[in-house]
């Protein structure tokens, strides 16, 4: 297998690879070269943290309970003298040395030399003091109430005055611990690092690969995907359930994809579907612009009847780009942030008054039905122009009372929008295919501009989350519906 030294699985695999030598480096520093210095400030801290809690229960009657307990716990020794230096009590590990025997082992017991004999009338058979007692001594006393504190190579020492129970004026506390080496340790300690560094190192080689392949996959697979996006052999398998955010991105390829293929086919159709509706208004205007430059130039009647046709064209023309347009930007947003809240009774009423208007001065009518205070979420621009090409729609194809019905219904949770039509109808054959873009069949009559009304309506509806319907009969004209989820 060829291993790419950039590829996102390699990077993946050398920066788990790096991370855990870094943590085994760490680990081989603070458990061997610095474990000696670890191990004595530890050491140091728990001694002097027993201290102070001797010191705070030295004037307890049991003090001496007390003080066993603790050098037990801690490994200490504790020694508790006058200001010269004579033992008044003396403990360590093995909860005082005035006891002969513990835990099945011998101490050395020795007395006390003869100029402490009056003092050591009360207890007898103590240890003796530590090397360089007198030296600690004249620390102590240098210092004054400060306690003191000094390590050698082998011994950490603490010292400081008390109040004893049961002693007049002040007593010395001495503490120390052994430091001992740990080069033993270290030894057994870097022996078993080096088992455990090996076996954790090669499971990590093991563990980091399968993780850089298991992600290395699906990238690969996604970039494979985006270099095809919206090609006709875009790939469209892709194996979820790794990562969320990789199955999120797939997602999103697969919709861009989708889009993109979308738009290609909405041009190609756009040039095959429209190019012979742009091209005959543009011949039109031409040959009649001819027409008048060459023979009705000075026939004021001609020339104005020709130009009339240049105008119409011209109108037709612009409507037609104009509807192009409007549909290409719906099919081409996905986008609601400009909706709101919309007064869909008020919105249907202006455009029936904006119809009205229009055609005052001829024999068209419309018939409304509109129940007040219906509102929807949406687009207001968007629906009105919805509502408009449904009732133009209407006015095409209604019969000769040139008579068109408005209507706008709660039904439940729905807002439910019919323009009524009193035409021939729709053929049943032709009613599945009366929403999709550029049909023309009806379109051969004369009725329409470009194929795109209803299929703008259909496209509007659908941004909206709603459905289309359209009934029809032959004879009794076509009720087109739009409904709507109400606020």
């Amino acid at each position: 297998m060829k291993i790419k030294p950039k590829s996102f699985k390699t990077k993946l695999w050398m920066y788990f690879m790096l991370f855990a030598a870094l943590i085994f480096s760490v680990l081989w520093l603070l458990q061997t070269v610095f474990l000696q210095s670890f191990y004595n400030e530890m050491l140091i801290k728990h001694t002097k943290t027993a201290a102070e809690k001797i010191v705070n229960s030295s004037g307890s009657e049991n003090i001496t309970d007390i003080i066993d307990s603790i050098t037990l716990d801690n490994s200490i020794l504790v020694f508790v003298t006058d200001t010269d230096g004579n033992i008044i009590y003396c403990s360590d590990e093995y909860k005082g040395a005035h006891q002969e025997k513990h835990l099945g082992r011998d101490l050395k017991i020795t007395e006390q030399p003869e100029k402490n004999t009056e003092k050591n009338k009360r207890s007898v058979n103590y240890r003796n003091l530590p090397d360089g007692y007198d030296e600690f001594l004249s620390q102590l006393s240098e210092n004054g109430s400060s306690p003191v504190e000094y390590s050698t190579d082998k011994v950490y020492v603490y010292g400081t005055y008390i109040n004893y129970y049961g002693s007049e004026g002040n007593s010395i506390l001495y503490v120390s611990t052994t430091l001992d080496p740990v080069g033993s340790a270290v030894s057994i300690i870097r022996i078993q690092l080096a088992w455990v560094t090996g076996l954790s190192l090669a499971a990590g080689f093991i563990l980091s690969w399968f993780i850089s392949k298991n992600f290395g996959r699906p990238v690969a697979q996604l970039s494979v995907k985006a270099n095809k996006l919206g090609g006709n052999d875009y790939p469209k398998d892709f194996k979820k359930g790794f990562c969320i955010e990789l199955d999120d991105l797939n997602d999103k390829l697969d919709k861009t994809s989708d889009k993109l293929i979308e738009s290609r086919n909405f041009q190609m159709e756009l040039l095959a579907n429209v190019s012979h509706d742009l091209r005959t208004p543009l011949t039109l205007i031409k040959g009649y612009a001819e027409v008048i430059k060459d023979t009705s130039w000075d026939n004021e009647e001609q020339c104005s009847a020709d130009i009339a046709v240049i105008v119409r064209e011209t109108d037709r023309l612009s409507e037609l780009v104009n509807e192009i347009l409007e549909y290409s930007e719906l099919k081409m947003g996905d986008r609601n942030d400009d909706f709101e809240r919309v007064d869909l009774s008020g919105l249907i009423g202006k455009v029936c008054e904006n119809f009205e208007s229009l055609y005052k001065h001829k024999e068209e009518t419309i018939e409304k039905d509109i129940e007040e205070n219906i509102f929807v979420f949406g687009n207001a621009s968007r629906l009105e122009r919805a509502v408009y090409n449904l009732i133009d729609n209407a006015f095409r194809h209604t019969d000769e009372s040139r008579r068109v019905t408005v209507r706008l219904h709660s039904i439940g949770e729905k807002a439910r929008i019919e323009v009524v039509d009193y035409g021939g109808g729709i053929p049943e054959r032709e009613i599945e295919n009366i929403w999709d873009r550029y049909y023309t069949f009806r379109q051969r009559k004369g009725r329409g501009v470009s194929g795109l009304g209803l299929a703008i309506v259909k496209q509007t509806v659908n941004m909206h989350n709603g459905v289309c319907s359209v009934e029809s009969s032959q004879g009794r004209g076509s009720t087109f519906g739009i409904e709507l989820d109400k606020l």
